[in-house]
């Protein structure tokens, strides 16, 4: 389910470059940068660069394997 919400432009245009380099639309640019930022501010301690990193890990397809005794 979506919800409209109200940004300002700048915002918007922003997502837009950023959306279209990383082959997202705005409105999952916008998505991604919020939930970056309420990591951020949930793990201060945390560096920006590690909560990126984790929510890009968490978003692939992950492959089946079995250990090797």
């Amino acid at each position: 389910m979506s919800i409209a919400i109200r940004i300002d432009k700048d915002l918007y245009d922003e997502a837009k470059q950023s959306a279209a380099a990383e082959f997202r639309t705005p409105p999952l640019q916008i998505t991604y940068w919020a939930k970056i930022g309420k990591t951020a501010l949930e793990n201060p301690d945390l560096p920006i660069e590690f909560i990126r990193d984790v929510l890009v890990a968490k978003m692939q397809k992950s492959e089946n394997f079995e250990f090797m005794e």
